[in-house]
């Protein structure tokens, strides 16, 4: 069981050398300004339908990254009526669309998975290490649809900062219990289970990410 000291040392020597690391996996252009601001608030609403309706049939490898992963690649997308239908969501109260390059459209679908290696899949550990820009471990430099990532030695595990509330999937799934989970900062920061506050005193609260292709 690594602690956290170790595993910290290992996510903030992996992020010394992002421009190799993206080097490696590919030549798609990050997103600018504009475009990420875009993003964010269509990552945000996907985030929110699925705690609104329930988990996409169309999200598979439900789970605290896969949350992440479905709402990065649903957002990367083309919201045209066919997706709308596909996601039940009406064309009222949307974000503007995000205008991007085709390639830039697959950008989760290429993560960082190590190695050299790139693919679809990433856990929440991978997410962090070899996807994500450590931002700090203050709740205030965080913005709409960054990473907020603990590590309890045997198990990582991630949750989204909406804006207004922390949104996150157990990773457990039952047929009266869809495994999403949406708190205040407020209540988490009361939480029972310690583990889970993020907050400086709190050895598992290893800090606050932003998706490595998102402007800064």
């Amino acid at each position: 069981m690594k602690s956290r000291a170790a595993i910290t040392l290992v996510l903030l020597g992996s992020l010394l050398l992002p421009t190799l690391a993206c080097a490696t996996a590919s030549a798609i252009t990050p997103l600018d300004a504009e475009q990420s601001q875009i993003f964010r608030a269509w990552f945000v609403r996907i985030a929110q339908e699925q705690l609104r309706q329930g988990p996409s049939p169309r999200w598979h490898q439900q789970d605290c990254a896969g949350l992440v992963r479905f709402a990065a690649n649903e957002a990367l997308k083309v919201h045209d009526a066919k997706w709308l239908r596909a996601n039940g969501l009406s064309n009222r109260y949307l974000p503007p669309e995000l205008q991007v390059q085709n390639e830039q459209r697959s950008l989760a679908q290429q993560w960082q998975q190590g190695g050299g290696k790139v693919g679809p899949y990433v856990n929440a550990i991978k997410l962090i290490q070899y996807n994500s820009q450590f931002l700090g471990r203050d709740l205030n430099q965080a913005r709409p649809g960054d990473l907020i990532f603990f590590d309890q030695g045997d198990e990582q595990h991630l949750m989204i900062w909406m804006g207004r509330e922390i949104a996150y999937h157990t990773g457990t799934t039952t047929p009266t219990d869809n495994g999403m989970r949406s708190v205040s900062v407020q209540q988490l920061m009361k939480w029972k289970d310690t583990r889970w506050i993020p907050d400086d005193s709190n050895p598992n609260f290893i800090g606050i990410y932003r998706l490595q292709f998102l402007a800064r």
